[in-house]
C-alpha cells in the first residue's frame, strides 16, 4: 500500500481553541476512512489540513507527487454563470452532447439525479441541496486516487445514500469522509477516526465496530476511574480526621491525595436532549379525508388520500427528492392547503414541527433570548429550570448563551431549534430531516429521547439508521399519486425503486443528447403504458445495427436473447408486484407467518431478476463493443 497523504506532528488552532494537537496519521491507497466526532470538535479542520485547504500551525503535511484527489466540502464553489454540464462534464474533455456514451459518467449523473436537473440548467438557479449534488457529481466523474467528502449524504434521499455507498465500494480509490449517517459509515468505512480534544483515535471497521471499541475503552476507563475514586475517598477520609492526624501525616501523602483528586479527567462534552411533559392525546389526532395535494408548481402529488394518524403512531416517510414529502408534511401541519378533500385535527392536538430550514430563528437574537421566547421557566420532572439553566444542560455554556443565533454553527442552531420545538410541549411531532448537521453523539441522544416519547410522530429523514430505529411503520411516495405502506420498511422501498430504475428502457441509453435527456421520462411513461419492452427492443436493434465487430447473424442471436430476457424480467416484475400486494394484505391481518413466507419468495424473485438483468447488460455490452 502506497502512502497518499501523511501528517507528522500537526497542530492547528483557531483563536484560543486547539483543534489538532500534535496529530500524526496517514492515508493509504484503497483505505476507506470515516471521520466522526462532536460538532466543533475538528473534523472539518482535519479534512482541510489533509487536503491543503488550510495550512497547519506546526508540523508537516505531505502528498504523493502524482496524487489525483477531489475534495467536496460543505461550501458552494461552483460558478453561478456556468451550466451543470459545463461544471460536471466539460472539464473531462467530454462534449456535453456525448456524455451518455460514457458508462461511468452516465452512472454518476443518474445515481445523483443530475440528469433530472438538466445539464443546460445554470448553477445560479439551483437550490443549496442541488448544488451540493452537482459538486459531488463533478468529483465522482473523475479518475481519482482519493476522494475527500464532507457530509456527502446531506441533501440526498435514502435511495441516493444507498447508491453513493455502493458506488464508492465499487470504485478502486481511497476515501476520507466526514459523515453523521451511521448506516453509510458502517457500509463504506474500513477504518474510523474519532476527532476529540485535539487528538485523533483510530478504530478498525465502521460505525458498529467503532461503537463497540469505544464502549469497551469507556468501560476500562470507568473501572480505572472507580479504583482511583475509591483510593481518593480513603485519602480524603483520613485527611478529615482532624488537625493532629493531618500534621502527623507525611506531607508526601497529602500531596499524593491532592494530585490524585486533581488528576480526575474532565467528562466529555455531551448534549442532553430532554423529554418535556406531553399533553394528553385524544382519539382523533390528524386525519386527511379524500385529500388531493398539489405541489406549488401545480403537480398532483397525492390524490384521493385518506390517512388517519392514530395516537402514539410512529411513521417514517420516504421518497425521492421532489416526490412531495415535505409538502405532505406541511399539509398534515395545516400549512399547505388541500386542492380537494378535508383535514381534521383533534381538539387536544399540540403540534410540534421541525422544519428542514432554520428560518424560524432570528439571527440577531441571542441563544438565551431564543430559548426564553418559548418559555422563561420549564418544569422538568420535579424541578423547575430557568432558560439559562436549561441551555447550560443542553451543552451551551453561560458565555455561549450570549452569542447571537447567526454566529452559531449549523449543528448548534439545529439543536436549539429542536429544543424550542420540544419546549412547546407538543403531543404530535412532525420532523423534516431532523438529523441534518447533528453529530453522532447528538443523534444518539435524539434517538434515545424519541424512543421513549409517547406522542404521535411522523419523520422524514435520509438517515436510514434513525428511521428504522424510531419508526414502526414506513410509507413512501413513488410519484404515482398514492401514499404506499411498506411492511418491509426501507429495504422494501429500495427494492421497489431498483425494480423501477432497472426497467429495460432505463438500461439502454442512446448516444444522442436528446435520448439522454429524455431517457428517464420515457422509461417511466413506457413502464406505465406497458410499452417498455418494445422500446427496449428497438433500442437494442439500433445498437446492433451500429455494431461492426459482430456479424449480422451474431447480432440477431444476441438481440433475440435480449428480447427473451426482457420477457422473463417482465414476468418477474408482475410476480413481484403481486407479492407486494399480498404482503400488504398479510400486514393488515397481522399474519406474521405469511409475511415471513412471502418475504422469502420476494427475495428469491429479486435474486432471479438481478441475474437476468446482469445477463442482459453483458449482452448489451457485446453489441456496443
Amino acid at each position: 500500500m502506497a502512502n497518499l497523504i501523511n501528517l507528522e506532528n500537526v497542530s492547528k488552532s483557531f483563536g484560543l481553541r486547539t483543534l489538532l494537537d500534535g496529530v500524526s496519521l496517514g492515508v493509504q491507497t484503497g483505505q476507506r476512512i470515516g471521520i466522526v466526532g462532536v460538532n466543533g470538535g475538528g473534523k472539518t479542520t482535519l479534512l482541510e489540513v489533509l487536503t491543503g485547504i488550510e495550512p497547519p500551525d506546526s508540523g508537516r503535511v505531505s502528498h504523493a507527487g502524482d496524487l489525483r484527489m477531489a475534495v467536496v466540502t460543505q461550501r458552494f464553489e461552483l460558478e453561478e454563470s456556468l451550466t451543470i454540464g459545463q461544471c460536471v462534464v466539460e472539464p473531462l474533455g467530454v462534449d456535453v452532447f456525448e456524455w451518455a456514451s460514457n458508462a461511468k459518467i452516465r452512472d454518476v449523473l443518474s445515481g445523483l439525479g443530475i440528469v433530472d436537473l438538466g445539464l443546460d440548467t445554470p448553477v445560479g438557479q439551483l437550490s443549496g441541496g442541488e448544488r451540493r449534488r452537482v459538486n459531488l457529481a463533478a468529483a465522482l466523474v473523475q479518475d481519482l486516487d482519493l476522494v475527500v467528502l464532507d457530509e456527502p449524504t446531506n441533501h440526498l434521499d435514502v435511495e441516493g445514500v444507498a447508491w453513493l455507498a455502493q458506488h464508492l465500494l465499487q470504485r478502486k480509490l481511497a476515501l476520507v469522509v466526514v459523515t453523521h449517517d451511521r448506516w453509510f459509515l458502517d457500509t463504506v468505512a474500513s477504518v474510523t477516526w474519532e476527532v476529540h480534544d485535539g487528538r485523533v483515535d483510530f478504530y478498525e471497521g465502521g460505525y458498529n465496530d467503532w461503537i463497540f471499541a469505544r464502549t469497551e475503552r469507556a468501560r476500562q476507563a470507568d473501572a480505572m476511574e472507580q479504583r482511583r475514586q475509591n483510593l481518593a475517598r480513603k485519602e480524603l477520609a483520613w485527611l478529615r480526621r482532624g488537625a493532629p492526624a493531618r500534621t502527623s501525616k507525611p506531607r508526601y501523602r497529602i500531596e499524593a491525595a491532592e494530585a490524585l483528586i486533581a488528576d480526575v479527567p474532565a467528562p466529555r462534552d455531551k448534549v442532553e436532549l430532554m423529554a418535556f411533559s406531553k399533553q394528553r392525546q385524544g382519539r382523533v389526532v390528524i386525519e386527511l379525508e379524500d385529500a388531493q395535494i398539489t405541489s406549488p408548481d401545480g403537480r398532483t402529488l397525492v390524490d384521493g388520500l385518506t390517512w388517519r394518524l392514530a395516537p402514539g403512531e410512529r411513521i417514517g416517510l420516504v421518497g425521492v427528492n421532489g416526490s412531495g414529502k415535505t409538502t405532505l408534511l406541511r399539509a398534515l401541519a395545516g400549512e399547505h392547503p388541500l386542492a380537494a378533500g378535508k383535514r381534521i385535527e383533534g381538539r387536544t392536538v399540540r403540534l410540534g414541527w421541525l422544519r428542514q430550514e432554520l428560518d424560524d430563528l432570528d439571527p440577531t437574537r441571542t441563544l438565551l433570548d431564543s430559548v426564553e421566547d418559548v418559555a422563561t421557566y420549564v418544569q422538568l420532572g420535579k424541578k423547575e429550570l430557568s432558560a439559562s439553566q436549561l441551555a447550560e444542560r443542553l451543552g451551551f455554556s453561560p458565555k455561549r448563551q450570549r452569542t447571537p443565533v447567526g454566529d452559531l454553527s449549523g449543528g448548534e442552531r439545529r439543536r436549539l431549534q429542536l429544543t424550542r420545538v420540544l419546549m412547546a410541549e407538543p403531543n404530535v411531532l412532525l420532523l423534516d430531516e431532523p438529523t441534518n448537521d447533528l453529530d453522532i453523539d447528538t443523534l444518539q441522544e435524539l434517538e434515545s429521547l424519541l424512543d421513549s416519547w409517547p406522542g404521535t410522530l411522523v419523520v422524514i429523514s435520509h438517515d436510514r439508521y434513525l428511521t428504522e430505529r424510531i419508526a414502526d411503520n414506513t410509507y413512501a411516495l413513488f410519484g404515482d399519486g398514492k401514499l404506499t405502506h411498506l411492511p418491509g420498511g426501507i429495504e422494501e422501498y429500495l427494492t421497489r425503486r431498483r425494480a423501477m430504475e432497472s426497467a429495460p428502457t432505463a438500461l439502454t441509453v442512446s448516444n444522442s443528447a436528446d435520448a439522454a435527456r429524455t431517457a428517464d421520462a420515457a422509461s417511466a411513461a413506457d413502464a406505465a403504458d406497458g410499452k417498455a419492452q418494445p422500446k427496449t427492443q428497438a433500442n437494442a436493434k439500433a445498437q446492433a445495427a451500429k455494431s461492426s465487430a459482430l456479424s449480422s447473424q451474431e447480432q440477431r442471436e444476441i438481440t433475440k436473447k435480449m428480447n427473451a430476457l426482457e420477457r422473463k424480467m417482465s414476468k418477474l416484475d408482475q410476480a413481484t408486484a403481486t407479492l407486494n400486494e399480498q404482503m400488504a394484505q398479510a400486514a393488515e391481518k397481522m399474519d406474521t407467518a405469511e409475511l415471513v413466507r412471502l418475504d422469502s419468495e420476494l427475495k428469491q424473485l429479486t435474486s432471479q431478476r438481478e441475474e437476468l438483468e446482469m445477463e442482459w447488460l453483458e449482452l448489451g455490452e457485446k453489441l456496443e463493443a
